[in-house]
């Protein structure tokens, strides 16, 4: 199973979370930043349905698998205000 890591840090005047190197939108204060990132790493760990996707990789490849949508994995907050 994997882990996805959601750190809340300053960004653009205000705050975001972000998950690897991806930021989310900025938030007007800490406290927004935080709850929106915990709201979305529980949202993470829902099981939803099988389906197929499609994505790009960092190489511009693109790829399809079929998705279990009940293997979720495991999150976590980082707060570093």
């Amino acid at each position: 199973m994997s882990k996805v890591r959601y750190e809340v840090v300053e960004h653009d005047g205000g705050w975001a979370y972000k998950v690897g190197d991806v930021l989310s939108e900025t938030y007007p204060s800490h406290e927004v930043a935080l709850k929106a990132a915990t709201d979305a790493a529980a949202r993470q760990t829902v099981a939803g349905s099988t389906d197929g996707i499609v994505y790009q990789d960092n190489q511009g490849q693109w790829h399809e698998e079929l998705a279990d949508g009940h293997d979720r994995p495991s999150t976590e907050v980082v707060d570093k205000p």
